[in-house]
């Protein structure tokens, strides 16, 4: 039998290959139109015994047969339910099922409620209807789909076989719905701003490269939505958020991804202590919507969000944890002298190309990071680090920025914005400086952004969460890309494992 598919059949498919015909032949249509259903199997499953009519949908993940009887798993993303089809209440239909059905087949019914003998709740089917056949054989029940390239370059396979995975996009989608509403009972106005950019700024990253034929420049993919959303402030609005795909072309890790969701928002007249309140009840808000407790279990260690929140400054944090003052270190220079007399190796090829912000970044992130385990804010960032933030009146070397950290994961960004543009170009300008010289990471000067500063800005005090980290964290997964439904993988001429080999 020929194929218009573009591998050769093996004999499982060959098999599921005949009976697609076979039903053709017998009137059946292999790929129907609709199926009305009354509930979906999670529902269904809560019903009473007796309850009916009862339709349900879904694909079929076990079939055990019984002579004249069957029992079937039915599954969708949130549930499954037990069928039992008797020949005596469909009649030669059955005959039709034990032909033509395969495990993989979508599959509707019919019928009412009972439980068996064994307490199983279970839907007695009077009539059924197919609603789709497998053309290829799902991954083997025990050993499931476990190479995981593969799964995540086929994640419909992972999601049909692995409850876990299932678990974890469905509560992914809850913390974006429960952020969202909560952002919303706050007065908060989501927006949409744009992704190609002529210039790359909002974070220090270094961005991925493109060119707009039609209108014959380079532009950028958005590393953050920054400097966008806080245009919006200048045009007046008061309070605003958005959920964001961000690109940065920088290395993948188990916690890093190239493409990413970011949420950020802004408010005017607020400073960063107005949003590390805002922080708290959020948090506490989606925990609890969500998962029902505000006490989480990550990686074995118990992290406490009802508690009072630790407090700590940059400066702090990293002479307790390496006994280096880095306001005594005024230069990139006389930095990395003194990380390299302290014997500390840092996770980077050439940290003298960085600058100073960067280095104190990449030291923070070997040294402190991986011991901060309860909910802590991070306070007081190096200026260097943060060309976007507000300067401390007090200490005008340092910004008024937060960082929510747990658990060694950095949950939120946040400070309160700088609004002064002749400061703000004086910064890029240090920022471009930088880039010039080799350091990928730092900013191109935005002169666009600082004209709408330029144009009024008000107090701001804006915050950032990636969500992939976020859903991470919270599912404790070693690698952020089970936390994205079709993470960046290399292309492979052929994906689908041989269920016969």
């Amino acid at each position: 039998m020929s194929s218009h598919l573009p591998h050769e059949l093996t004999e499982q498919e060959q098999v599921r290959h005949e009976k697609l015909e076979k039903l053709k032949a017998a009137g059946i249509p292999p790929y129907p139109e609709r199926f009305e259903m009354t509930h979906t199997l999670q529902q269904a499953f809560q019903l009473p015994d007796g309850a009916e009519p009862v339709r349900v949908a879904g694909r079929v993940t076990a079939i055990r047969s019984l002579g004249k009887l069957c029992f079937v798993i039915l599954q969708d993303l949130q549930g499954k339910l037990q069928l039992l089809i008797k020949s005596n209440d469909v009649g030669e239909k059955y005959q039709h099922f034990t032909d033509f059905v395969d495990i993989g087949d979508f599959f509707g019914a019919e019928g009412h409620m009972f439980t068996t003998r064994t307490g199983e709740k279970t839907l007695q089917v009077r009539s059924f209807t197919f609603l789709g056949k497998c053309l290829r054989p799902l991954p083997e029940k025990w050993h499931g789909l476990v190479d995981v390239e593969a799964r995540y370059r086929q994640r419909y396979l992972d999601l049909i076989m692995n409850e876990e995975t299932r678990r974890r996009f469905l509560l992914r989608s809850s913390i974006v719905r429960e952020m969202r509403n909560f952002l919303e009972s706050e007065q908060f106005i989501e927006v949409e701003t744009t992704t190609l950019q002529p210039n790359p700024s909002g974070a220090l990253a270094k961005p991925f490269k493109t060119h707009h034929n039609s209108l014959g420049i380079d532009m950028y993919l958005r590393i953050a939505p920054e400097t966008y959303l806080k245009r919006l402030v200048v045009g007046g609005f008061h309070h605003v958020f958005e959920f964001a795909r961000c690109f940065r072309n920088e290395g993948i890790s188990p916690n890093h991804l190239q493409e990413f969701t970011m949420v950020e928002g802004y408010s005017a007249y607020w400073n960063y202590k107005d949003n590390m309140k805002l922080m708290e009840r959020m948090f506490r808000h989606i925990f609890q919507k969500t998962l029902g407790t505000l006490k989480l279990s990550i990686g074995g260690v118990e992290a406490d969000f009802e508690k009072e929140w630790t407090v700590v400054t940059f400066r702090e944090l990293i002479l307790k944890d390496c006994g280096i003052d880095i306001d005594l270190c005024k230069t990139a220079a006389q930095l990395l002298s003194e990380i390299k007399s302290k014997g500390i190796h840092l996770e980077d090829d050439h940290p003298e190309k960085l600058g100073r912000g960067n280095l104190i970044d990449t030291l923070y992130k070997k040294v402190s990071r991986p011991k901060m385990i309860g909910p802590t804010f991070l306070t007081e960032h190096p200026i260097d680090l943060s060309p976007l933030a507000r300067a401390n009146d007090q200490h005008p070397e340092r910004t008024d920025r937060f960082q929510l950290v747990v658990h060694g994961v950095e949950i939120v960004n946040a400070y309160s914005e700088l609004v002064d543009p002749i400061e703000q170009m004086k910064r890029l300008e240090e920022q471009a400086k930088l880039n010039a010289a080799g350091d990928q990471d730092a900013m191109v000067k935005d002169e666009d952004y600082v004209t709408a500063m330029e144009f009024g800005m008000p107090p701001i005090s804006g915050w950032g969460i990636g969500i992939d980290r976020l859903v991470q964290f919270v599912t404790s997964a070693d690698n952020i890309k089970d936390c994205v439904l079709f993470p960046l993988a290399r292309k492979a001429t052929e994906f689908v494992e041989k269920a016969d080999k």
